[in-house]
């Protein structure tokens, strides 16, 4: 079991406004960011940043929160982004292999056509060679053709047969000269502007022919279209090198893409859609099932016993229906029985204890009468009569608090509450413990007495319930000072009684409330008591509406606090005290020897032993702060319960004077007249007190052999 341990009620146990022991280790960047950053506790940095943060974060906690809650959400969107995803990359490959397809065709049709216009292009600059050497040597002495007119010619021969599906463009080589060598065009097509500077110069060096990609751009303001263009440099009738261009527009190619595309996007929207829609439909017919049995298991824990699910076929889903029903129906049967067996048994109790009233007055008239003429018997006669006095007292005392226990199982107790000044209680209990306490040689301390503290209570249960917390701190305090704290503060009052004596073990601040239950059955018992106390005490706190809790240490000490409203029907949200004090060693940095916990980082050990045992009996705690130096604790800000703490010593338990071997932590139950006394352990399931922040008190399910505390 580790040092420390907190037997806590429902809610977050260990939750803990104290300081933590030793020095907190360095986290990186990463720790820091995550525990006060961005993600828990707002953001850190200037006010604009958080309000920025904040603002952003607001409209996204809602869906969060529905995120967290539903699984039915978290696969439709699993398996749409999934979907997403194999969709759009299904479409990239597709749209790469038609594009791909498109333009390969595209490159191969224009380069025939190129080609074929290559060669016309050689044979018509071949044939006005001839013409023009043929003019010569004409008669009437004709000029020969202009160049420039040939040029024109040819681009507009050339152009003639595409009809639209190209155009032609020439262009001067880079080292021509001449009066033939400017740009021409055909369909008003920019030459200069639509031909590339590189394929320029790659066909000035290369004589064969190259293509390339680009935009075609025209003079009369249309708007530019992509195209290929693959172009080569032939020879004029004056055998001067120049360079021919065939401009293929890719415009249809373009378009069949764009179909393409919006064909795959609305086939791909469609079929992530339709797998949404059937993915909802799959998940729906395993979640409803589970919503379903969810449902009813919420309200079988409401009580509602007779509920079942509904159960259709005899696949996995209908297996799991007849287990819950079968299960359910089981619970109810058992359920059932042991609501049964308690009523037998709250009734067995009732009735014994009525019945045992009669014979239990006739036996004290006798033991009386016996009592009163001890002093004519012989010695063993007489002091069998004071024994058989003494036990009679126990056992009435002991049927008293099973008539107590019956009424609170019943449901018959009733409160009578009226505004009491819980100083007056405290008062009474501390006047009636002090012949106890001065047999055991312990002062009775009372701190926080100074201002009022008055709540709407049943003053004859208060005070029952702080003269057994009283009693058996002054039984179990070891001779130490026992001190007794009230605060009031906000709409609740609250009474702790501290003792320095043998304190709890890590686990018994849960069972302490157990009905008979006592950690040492060996233990002496030197003031009697039934066993019941602290289950009575516990049961009239509850009855109040409030909180009965226990801390302990072993060797430290033990606290109980009784938290009431100030108010009745007014529902407690804390205490005024915390559970654990402040002079626990917990809070005082000791370690479980005894020792200053930095001793155990490297830095100055304290050489005081934690304890020494005296020849005149039990030394004090060196460490444990003196009964003038108890200060009022009166935090409003402490919550209920902080977790019962026990705080876990290693090593073996300290023997004290009078306390038989083995477990060496005794407690016992008191009674409700104020007598306390060790618990016969029955082996009962732990208990902690109800209360929103976690103290250890004992649960609302009564049973037998839960809620009282055994000290």
């Amino acid at each position: 079991m580790s040092g420390d341990s907190a037997a806590s009620a429902p809610g977050r146990p260990g939750d803990r406004p104290e300081r933590p022991v030793g020095r907190k280790p360095a986290g990186s960047r990463w720790g820091r960011l995550f525990e006060g950053g961005l993600l828990e506790g707002g953001v850190q940095g200037s006010p604009v940043i958080r309000l920025f943060m904040r603002w952003v974060r607001r409209p996204l906690l809602p869906v969060m929160r529905l995120w967290r809650r539903n699984i039915q959400l978290k696969v439709v969107a699993t398996t749409l982004l999934m979907s997403l995803g194999v969709v759009l990359l299904l479409g990239f490959v597709v749209i790469g292999q038609v594009r791909n397809g498109l333009l390969d065709a595209k490159v191969k049709a224009s380069q025939s056509q190129a080609t074929g216009g290559f060669a016309v292009a050689k044979q018509q600059a071949e044939e006005a060679v001839s013409v023009t050497g043929d003019e010569e040597t004409a008669a009437d002495g004709r000029p020969s053709q202009s160049v420039i007119q040939w040029m024109s010619d040819l681009v507009e021969s050339l152009s003639s047969g595409g009809q639209g599906a190209f155009d032609v463009v020439t262009l001067p080589a880079a080292d021509a000269s001449g009066s033939g060598r400017g740009p021409r065009a055909s369909g008003q097509v920019n030459p200069t502007a639509s031909v590339p500077a590189e394929l320029r110069e790659r066909i000035d060096e290369n004589t064969s022919a190259a293509q390339s990609y680009t935009r075609i751009v025209y003079d009369t303001g249309k708007e530019s279209q992509p195209a290929l263009v693959i172009g080569k440099q032939v020879n004029d009738p004056n055998r001067d090198p120049y360079q021919l261009y065939y401009l293929f527009p890719l415009t249809q190619e373009e378009k069949s893409l764009s179909l393409v595309k919006g064909t795959l996007a609305t086939a791909g929207l469609f079929v992530v859609v339709l797998l949404g829609a059937i993915a909802w439909l799959v998940v729906r017919q395993v979640v409803t099932p589970v919503r379903m049995a969810a449902g009813i298991a919420e309200r079988l824990s409401a009580g509602r016993l007779q509920e079942r699910m509904k159960v259709t076929g005899e696949d996995d889903i209908a297996r799991l229906g007849e287990a819950f029903n079968k299960m359910a129906q089981n619970l109810q049967l058992k359920i059932s029985q042991l609501e049964d067996l308690s009523r037998m048994q709250r009734r067995f109790v009732s009735d014994v204890s009525h019945e045992l009233r009669t014979p239990l007055t006739t036996v004290r008239m006798a033991a009386d009468v016996i009592h009163e003429a001890r002093e004519d018997f012989d010695p063993v006669t007489a002091r069998s009569a004071e024994l058989l006095a003494d036990q009679l007292d126990r056992f009435e005392s002991l049927l008293a608090d099973l008539l107590e226990i019956s009424r609170f199982d019943a449901g018959a107790a009733a409160l009578e509450a009226e505004p009491i000044d819980l100083r007056d209680v405290v008062r009474r209990v501390v006047s009636g413990a002090e012949p106890l306490a001065e047999r055991k040689g312990t002062r009775v301390k009372v701190v926080g007495d100074q201002q009022p503290v008055v709540a709407e209570a049943d003053a004859r249960r208060v005070e029952r319930v702080l003269r057994n917390l009283v009693v058996n701190a002054v039984e179990h305090g070891e001779g130490r000072d026992v001190v007794v704290r009230l605060a009031a503060a906000g709409g609740a009052v609250a009474v702790a009684v501290r003792d320095y004596g043998v304190g709890l073990k890590p686990g018994e601040a849960t069972r302490v409330f157990s009905r008979f239950w006592r950690a040492d059955p060996a233990r002496a018992r030197t003031t009697g008591g039934t066993g019941l106390g602290l289950s009575i005490a516990l049961e009239d706190a509850r009855l109040h509406g409030g909180w009965l809790q226990a801390w302990g240490e072993p060797g430290g000490g033990s606290q109980f606090r009784l938290t009431l409203p100030r108010t009745a029907d007014e529902p407690l949200r804390g205490s005024p005290i915390p559970l654990e004090p402040k002079d626990s060693r917990r809070n005082r940095g000791l370690d479980d020897a005894g020792l200053p916990s930095g001793g155990r980082h490297g830095g100055k050990s304290a050489t005081a032993p934690a304890r020494q045992p005296g020849a005149d009996g039990p030394a004090r705690d060196p460490f444990a702060l003196p009964p003038t130096a108890v200060t009022p604790t009166a935090d409003p800000t402490a919550l209920p319960g902080n977790g019962a703490r026990v705080v876990a010593r290693t090593g073996s338990t300290r023997m004290t004077p009078g306390t038989p071997a083995g477990d060496g932590t005794p407690h016992g139950g008191g009674t409700g007249d104020g007598t306390a006394t060790r618990r016969t352990s029955r082996g009962e399931p732990d208990s902690g007190a109800e209360g929103p922040g976690g103290g250890s008190a004992s649960r609302d399910g009564e049973r037998d052999g839960e809620a009282s505390r055994g000290r």
